[in-house]
């Protein structure tokens, strides 16, 4: 089957833009500088040759082949920290984003610039070093040629996982943008308030190429955290009543009567367990916090085993515990069942918990990627079906 729509993946990981982009594009190019990462790629993407592994500072215009319609880069998000406290752009893992903007100036001087770019990245980026960090972003894609808008997409509208994320979008200045695709002023839910704010901090000459994105919004979720268990993991196990108890006496008050009340709810009730360190009685606590609103928290990377997500299953007066499973964590990112993962768990981790969830990626590709490809080339293209895509992806 032909292509019509094709694309670069940088920080690839695992290849979850090029899941939720789906088979109606064509992978160009693809980039990432974890070998372990591009094993997983090479073995659910296949061995075609598009993968390059090493540092994307490494890479030259030369090994990017043709014209693309879409240039992608979910670049290292560690050093943007909500609390703009971090190394921001200027750091060595988020600071990537300017060797990955050397290869798309290299390929506009070419005469090869993608006629779009989109950069993802944790909402943290918004606020880094008071907003400046954004501005930058904002300042490179205007610079570039690109008139660009931005949009904070949570997964949690498609996924029962809370992982709101920030993506910039850009379209080459020479390409008519269907007017359908651009809003007169901000709107809910795309547009949040740290996104509003952060634009009014933009310069006037950097403002003047913003477009507020037109977005329908999203059909209800239907799929709660306690759809995507596992019975019977093969690579965790449940807790010992021993080993839960301790788990629950590490649990704040408010905690436990979370715990309490979901004894009461006369079914079955599955929450998201995270430790964090807490500031009480003049020192700091480890203490083990739940939510059980039909979510998991934020997967994050496991760099320890704080940061790896407990589940709690409460039934009646039984109350049980474990680690999330590495099939389920790539559930709550919208993977296939089929979608091959790394066979050591930490491993596994790692790459679901650094990836861009799927089904926010098809949402993008539907709505907004492939309607400007489409109205840029006067009608030569075809969106895809965003129904094949999703079912394809067990969503």
């Amino acid at each position: 089957m032909q292509q019509p729509f094709s694309f670069y993946e940088f920080f690839a990981g695992g290849g979850m833009a090029r899941a939720g982009l789906g088979s109606a594009w064509h992978c160009a190019f693809a980039n990432d500088v974890d070998g372990k990462k591009g094993l997983t790629y090479q073995e659910n993407w296949g061995t075609g040759g598009e993968l390059t592994v090493g540092d994307i500072r490494a890479l030259s215009v030369d090994q990017l082949p043709g014209i693309v319609d879409l240039a992608w880069g979910s670049f290292p998000c560690q050093d943007l920290s909500l609390a703009g406290v971090g190394a921001g752009l200027s750091g060595e893992r988020s600071g990537t984003f300017y060797p990955f903007w050397d290869l798309m100036k290299g390929l506009k001087t070419n005469g090869r610039g993608p006629r779009m770019i989109a950069v993802e990245n944790v909402c943290g980026a918004l606020t880094s070093h008071k907003g400046a960090d954004f501005a930058a972003i904002c300042e490179t894609f205007s610079n570039a040629g690109y008139r660009y808008g931005a949009l904070v997409v949570d997964a949690a509208l498609f996924l029962p996982q809370s992982r709101p994320r920030l993506f910039v979008i850009g379209v080459r200045k020479d390409l008519p943008i269907d007017p359908s695709l651009i809003a007169p002023e901000p709107m809910a839910p795309f547009h949040t308030r740290s996104l509003r704010n952060a634009h009014q901090r933009l310069g006037p000459k950097v403002a003047a190429d913003w477009l507020w994105w037109n977005l329908p919004p999203p059909a209800l979720r239907t799929t709660s955290f306690a759809d995507i268990l596992e019975a019977n993991p093969n690579d965790v196990a449940w807790h010992t009543p021993e080993q839960t108890a301790r788990l629950l006496a590490s649990m704040s008050a408010v905690n436990l009567a979370k715990v309490e009340a979901a004894k009461r709810a006369e079914r079955r009730m599955v929450g998201g367990v995270y430790k964090r360190t807490r500031p009480e009685a003049g020192g700091r606590m480890v203490r083990a916090e739940v939510r059980f609103d039909d979510m998991a928290g934020c997967l994050r990377t496991p760099n320890g085993g704080s940061s790896r997500q407990t589940i709690l299953v409460v039934d009646n007066n039984q109350v049980r515990s474990r680690l999330i499973s590495a099939r389920e964590t790539a559930r709550l990112m919208g993977l296939d069942e089929t979608y091959r993962l790394p066979r050591r768990y930490n491993e596994a981790y790692h790459l679901t918990g650094d990836g861009v969830a799927v089904p926010v990626v098809r949402f993008l590709a539907h709505y907004l990627f492939e309607p400007i490809v489409c109205f840029a080339s006067k009608g030569k293209r075809t969106p895809s079906s965003p129904q094949r895509e999703v079912s394809r992806l067990g969503g």
